[in-house]
């Protein structure tokens, strides 16, 4: 298990668990985090899944792959540390990562 801390645009944050081999967007939805549309269920087919990983953990998540960078096109306010989530695997050593919700989804 790995703790996510999620933070939303207007900076409320919320803790979740999340079981290894999931990805973040599963453990948003699962846990009812604002903000996680996930309009395709985790296909990398949209863009509604959109989060700012912090910056201490984007190494830790790795670089977007082509079809997740493709899909970025379409997210709202794009930064260096956007990912989306559907395509982050949790694993133990992402225990205490930080990602921010943007103010929309694209």
């Amino acid at each position: 298990m790995a703790k996510i801390t999620f933070i939303d645009a207007g900076g409320a944050a919320r803790v979740v668990e999340a079981e290894a081999g999931s990805t973040v967007m599963e453990a948003a939805i699962k846990n009812a985090i604002p903000g996680i549309e996930a309009e395709c269920g985790g296909a990398c087919a949209c863009a509604t899944c959109h989060v700012y990983v912090a910056d201490e953990w984007v190494a830790a998540t790795g670089k977007a792959e082509p079809m997740e960078e493709d899909m970025l096109d379409f997210a709202f306010d794009v930064k260096p540390t956007s990912r989306l989530s559907c395509q982050i695997k949790v694993k133990d050593s992402l225990d205490g990562l930080v990602v921010r919700t943007p103010a929309k989804q694209g």
